[in-house]
């Protein structure tokens, strides 16, 4: 592999955590499932992105506007919008409203959900995905409604990590529960490489959409790396080394803006992190992210997020807490 291609690389990769990082994504391990001879169970709905691992047995998802799938050791699956479905032995198996209160407290709660009687056959590793509702910037919301990768079609690290997971599961010690948090960060970003590697046309349209494209990739890099640079779309496209109108062509097409659309939305989430979590002046904050005018910024950021500056950072302190950033990914 040449220098060029491994630095595209490198940039797409630091590209994705930065952002991931920035837009508060964070997994926590919910139920673990345990499941013997009939069974099913219903989720109406999950704040952020559903997550299974099947370390072992099988199961059928059932998501509205999709055929039922079944689901085999080793395969995960991501519902990015957390939207309502079923888990099942069997395509036309029951649903049972215990088992469906059981399923919500094992979720919340991270504990096991035992379903079924007999030996256990089916282990489902679930997690949610949170994200912080500041930042408009987000991967996870841009995704299609399921994220499905099978077994042995993941490349070495996915199914490695999987079959980690299963160990941990299998034989929990002191701390599983921080080993199976940190393990389902790592499965978040094996599972995009791969599902961007194996579907690039799918990601066509979403966030991980740029990622495929060297140019806009580089691009975006050069923004995400110097928010408050000076930029204009012909200094971005000279340093990227392409014309203004290519450079504009291609970002529309990947990223659906223009680069300057893109870089304001990525300042002012930026700020409205900041305006947040610390208690930097307005004026130190505008110019973190390339303003050198206070009323310039007040105005950008009121035109974005419908509050002034001084007015978010109020309302967005007095949030419950369950509406606020935890620890990035």
């Amino acid at each position: 592999m040449n220098i060029s291609v491994c630095s595209t690389i490198l940039a797409d990769m630091d590209l994705l955590a930065e952002t991931l990082a920035v837009g508060g994504v964070r997994g926590t391990a919910g139920a673990r499932i345990e499941a013997s001879g009939p069974w099913g169970i219903r989720w109406h709905g999950i704040a952020g992105a559903a997550f299974y691992a099947v370390t072992s047995g099988t199961a059928w998802l059932d998501l509205a506007g999709h055929p039922a799938r079944q689901l085999m050791p080793g395969d995960v699956v991501l519902l990015p919008n957390g939207s309502g479905h079923t888990l099942r032995s069997e395509p036309d198996a029951a649903i049972l409203p215990h088992q469906c209160t059981a399923a919500e407290d094992a979720r919340a709660c991270g504990g096991v959900l035992r379903l079924g009687s007999g030996e256990v056959q089916t282990h489902v590793l679930g997690a949610t995905y949170d994200y912080d509702p500041a930042v408009s910037t987000q991967v996870l919301t841009t995704l299609p409604e399921l994220v499905h990768i099978r077994a042995n079609h993941g490349g070495g690290c996915l199914d490695d990590t999987v079959r980690l997971l299963s160990r941990e599961l299998a034989h929990p010690q002191i701390a599983t529960a921080f080993v199976l948090n940190r393990l389902v960060d790592i499965l978040l970003v094996q599972l995009l490489r791969v599902w961007l590697t194996e579907k690039p046309a799918e990601a066509q349209g979403t966030w991980l959409g740029v990622l495929g494209d060297p140019l806009v990739s580089v691009a975006l890099a050069k923004l995400h790396e110097a928010p408050a640079k000076p930029w204009t779309t012909d200094l971005l496209a000279a340093e990227s080394a392409t014309s203004r109108s290519t450079l504009t062509r291609r970002f529309r097409e990947t990223t659906g803006r223009t680069p300057g659309d893109y870089l304001t939305r990525w300042r002012m989430d930026l700020a409205a992190v900041r305006l947040r979590d610390t208690d930097d002046t307005v004026d130190t904050i505008a110019r973190s992210v390339g303003y050198t005018s206070v009323y310039a910024f007040s105005r950008a950021f009121r035109r974005a997020r419908r509050q002034a500056p001084g007015q978010y950072r109020g309302s967005a302190r007095s949030a419950p807490a369950a509406e606020k950033s935890g620890n990035p990914l």
